[in-house]
């Protein structure tokens, strides 16, 4: 099958902090993945001063700063995504997802490969007509949206330019952990049944076991949180896998990869060996004389090695033996 891409997710885990950012980067590296995302936004166009946090973001840091004072603290700045994506450059591929215009015209004139779409930004209408224009890769994500809501994203992003070939669309589910009953990871299959394009899935849950579910299911992109540790305060970090698990995650993706093979059933290089040492062939079951018939008292089928397949049990029977042969002997014809 084709090689799955791993998204290690940093978003906002580097806690506003450079040196946490890079290690992130280190870590998703040094586990294999494909790309390392942040997130660019400008809070004071993201969000109101007075909204209040979302229910699973109340649960770290306090509960009674507004959404804009927290993600304030965790705001990168467009010099400090540079740096970021320079220090990307000869380890793993740089991403970014952009929350406000700024930020995402910002994003699109970086040298990148991808634009990931955050599924906060599916109805944001000018937002997916500028991406549209740009025609790159895109990934968008899907959480907390209905299909009718993700079949105007598309067609707003085809409209504006977007081939449908450079679209990949995530299922994914907005909530930090993701519970197992809230996956409905059918849906993905949904999606690439009705849009044509390529899908994969957003994994907020906690382990490994859904994204490996994923890639069984058809998924060309796996994204997953990534964090230095569990227990720092931040929204995501609860959600996220340490850098030893992100180790493994990957390893159980690419293992899942090889498991899942191609969609030809065929005999295995591996399995080859054996086939003479457990197919049956034809035998005489007791000794036969030249110019006898073969028939149901002197042949049968044995392992024997390599001869005459039971396939061609019924062209034997009937013909007549155009040798001797002795009990066990494998029977030939021609």
């Amino acid at each position: 099958m084709a090689r799955t891409m791993i998204i290690a997710e940093a978003g906002v885990n580097h806690n506003g902090r450079m040196d946490f950012a890079k290690r992130l980067v280190d870590a998703a590296s040094t586990a294999g993945a494909d790309f390392v995302k942040f997130q660019a936004f400008k809070s004071k166009h993201l969000v109101a001063s007075s909204l209040e946090k979302a229910h699973y973001q109340k649960k770290s840091g306090r509960p009674s700063e507004s959404q804009y004072e927290m993600l304030k603290k965790l705001e990168l700045s467009q010099g400090e995504l540079t740096e970021l994506f320079i220090h990307c450059s000869k380890k793993i591929g740089f991403m970014a997802s952009a929350f406000d215009e700024e930020s995402l015209r910002f994003i699109l004139n970086m040298d990148i490969e991808y634009l990931k779409i955050p599924s906060g930004e599916i109805t944001n209408i000018p937002y997916l007509r500028l991406v549209g224009r740009k025609n790159k890769k895109v990934i968008l994500s899907t959480g907390m949206s209905d299909i009718n809501e993700i079949e105007i994203a598309v067609k707003v992003l085809r409209k504006s330019g977007l081939a449908k070939k450079n679209l990949t669309i995530l299922h994914c589910n907005t909530e930090y952990p993701t519970d197992f009953s809230d996956v409905n990871l059918n849906a993905m299959k949904t999606l690439q049944s009705k849009f044509k394009t390529k899908v994969g899935y957003s994994d907020h849950t906690k382990g490994s076991h859904v994204s490996i579910a994923a890639v069984a299911l058809g998924a060309s992109v796996i994204e997953k949180h990534i964090t230095l540790n569990k227990k720092l305060k931040g929204p995501d970090h609860s959600a996220s896998l340490e850098p030893k698990e992100f180790i493994r995650f990957v390893e159980d993706i690419r293992t899942t990869e090889k498991i899942l093979g191609s969609h030809q059933k065929t005999p295995t290089k591996s399995e080859m060996k054996n086939i003479n040492h457990a197919r049956k062939v034809i035998v005489a079951s007791k000794n036969i004389s030249k110019g006898e018939k073969f028939n149901l008292k002197n042949v049968t089928v044995k392992r024997a090695g390599a001869g005459l397949s039971s396939l061609y049990w019924d062209k034997v029977i009937g013909s007549k033996a155009k040798q001797n042969y002795r009990a066990d002997q494998k029977i030939f014809i021609n």
